[in-house]
């Protein structure tokens, strides 16, 4: 059913042959599968003891199945058929991808920017059915999200508890209060951690109810756990784990291209998979998605390795490069135990995500104090306003110069990360910039969306190898929009978590450039002319094209 296939060239090749028969011998698979919490070193075990229930869940969820589809005949039945999902990282990626991939409608809301939030909560409330997923119940972006949704169910004259579903760890805040008042609860697995909880309540509950196939999901995955849990030489997940960990010299930046296959946004899923994962105790893989873009791959760097991603034949392969292919299913729980064989040769612990919440204490701390973006700009320029950590600026007196600046900063074996704390659907097209810095950089180039890449890449900014630097796009909301309940705006509380991002990289020693757009619309264009500019002003300053 799976057609499960990893194939290396180059220094992935290279690196399975090298740690493949240790690998094999030291019995990685089995122990993983029996969740041996002693396979990471004495210092990770208290944390994987609680995180590997994960290995079983293609048959530990399967009583998920009935429930979730009788819940969505029931709301079918009411004429509720439109589905939003309230959550971030590991709660709202995986559920994302697999009703992408099966053509199924899924919103996800996984931002606190207002006017994202807005859209979403207006859209077609009478047909709408809201899931809330926090594994730890405390959540502030999706407890903001939740009162949104509650608060407009209440003015539309709907009872909230008909139409919000709730997804959490048993015994969460989220959990008793939601039960209390008389919500339907499904309980997640909580040893599992939230990046490898796809197969879970997290992952299945809302694409369920939007459409998708989920029994043939865990069929998937049932169909390769005795094959991942072999001690052998053909074993995928081992094979992958030692290409993507076990490079030498480590080729640390993996550049994921859509080579053909099937799973729809798979790249973003495992970009939080790998990176919050692996970036820590200044080591780590970073995932850089660059979706079906050739450009990533064009004079390719000894840092970098390429993954295509294929459905099937990944045709002629060249230079440093693996190629995976399998069913939706099967390669979410591949994927994982790569990671988990990979965080075993890097040397650290797969299951934690010890900088997380340095950010998330930052953001508390400054929506507290009310500071959020208000230090004075270095200047203005136009609709754009430029702040800098760093002294990196020099005698700069535009957006073009800054970026240009920025781009300076960027080490031989670095990488720029562009962080824009925007409505990710209506201004999607802010995206395409990332293929103009890789043109003048030749250097790997992530693009994030805040608040959500907080929960994936974040972790790897501020734990991982100090060579990154840090564009970091803002807005003024086109409408702000309140919390019920609480005394901040959206627009205060994106604010805040942007300017504590900044903080933390910032403290840490890492150039940032902060770009704030006084107006959306004059600010988009402004911004993209100005890094027009700054890219080829540098491309021209080093010699490329």
């Amino acid at each position: 059913m799976s057609n499960l296939e990893v194939l290396p060239v180059g220094a992935a090749a290279d690196a399975i042959e090298r740690h493949l028969p240790e690998l094999v011998q030291d019995n990685v698979a089995s122990r993983l599968f029996a969740q041996d919490a002693t396979l990471w070193g004495k210092d990770a075990e208290s944390e994987s003891a609680k995180r590997l229930a994960w290995v079983g869940l293609a048959e530990s969820s399967r009583p998920l199945v009935a429930e979730i589809e009788d819940l969505r005949k029931s709301l079918q039945d009411k004429g509720v058929s439109r589905v939003v999902l309230c959550g971030m990282g590991g709660s709202s990626l995986a559920p994302e991808v697999i009703c992408a991939t099966a053509g199924v409608p899924i919103t996800v809301l996984d931002s606190s920017q207002p006017d994202m939030v807005r859209a979403s909560v207006q859209e077609q409330l009478d047909q709408t059915v809201v899931v809330v997923s926090s594994k730890s119940g405390g959540t502030v972006e999706t407890d903001s999200q939740r009162r949104a949704f509650v608060d407009a169910f209440e003015k539309a004259g709907i009872d909230p508890t008909e139409r919000i579903v709730v997804v959490t760890d048993p015994g969460s805040p989220l959990d008793e209060q939601s039960r209390k008042d008389g919500y339907r609860v499904f309980n997640a697995d909580p040893d599992v951690g939230g990046r490898y909880s796809a197969l879970t309540a997290f992952g299945l509950v809302p694409s369920g109810l939007a459409g998708a196939d989920i029994s043939t999901l865990l069929d998937e995955a049932a169909s390769v756990t005795e094959r991942l849990g072999a001690d052998d030489d053909s074993n995928p997940g081992l094979r992958l784990g030692a290409a993507i960990g076990g490079t030498q010299p480590l080729r640390d930046k993996l550049v994921f291209v859509d080579a053909g296959t099937e799973a729809v946004g798979f790249g973003d899923w495992v970009e939080q998979l790998i990176a919050e994962s692996t970036g820590k105790q200044g080591k780590g893989l970073l995932p850089v998605v660059a979706g079906q873009a050739s450009v990533d791959t064009d004079g390719q760097t000894d840092d970098e390795l390429v993954v295509h991603l294929t459905s099937g034949d990944p045709g002629t392969l060249s230079g440093d490069a693996v190629a995976v292919s399998g069913t939706l299913g099967a390669t979410f729980l591949l994927w994982e135990v790569a990671t988990a064989v990979a965080g075993r040769l890097l040397g650290i612990n797969p299951f934690d995500q010890p900088d997380v919440e340095s950010a998330k204490e930052a953001a508390r701390s400054m929506l507290e104090s009310g500071t959020g973006a208000v230090d004075d700009p270095a200047f203005t320029d136009g609709s754009i306003e430029v702040r800098a950590s760093g002294d990196f600026l020099g005698s700069a007196s535009t957006a073009a110069d800054a970026i240009a600046a920025l781009l300076r900063e960027v080490p031989k074996d670095g990488y720029l990360a562009i962080m824009a704390y925007l409505d990710r659907i209506a201004d999607r097209s802010l995206a395409d910039v990332r293929q103009l810095f890789v043109r003048s950089l030749h250097r790997p180039v992530t693009f994030g969306w805040g608040p959500r890449f907080l929960h994936s890449t974040g972790q790897y900014h501020k734990g991982g190898p100090e060579f990154g630097v840090y564009l970091q796009i803002t807005t003024e909301p086109r409408e702000d929009l309140s919390v019920p309940g609480r005394d901040f705006t959206f627009g205060d509380f994106v604010a805040a978590q942007a300017a504590g991002d900044a903080k933390v990289l910032a403290d840490k020693g890492r150039p940032v450039l902060r770009v704030h757009l006084t107006d959306t619309e004059q600010g988009m264009s402004d911004l993209t002319q100005a890094i027009r500019t700054a890219t080829s002003s540098h491309a021209g300053s080093q010699g490329g094209s």
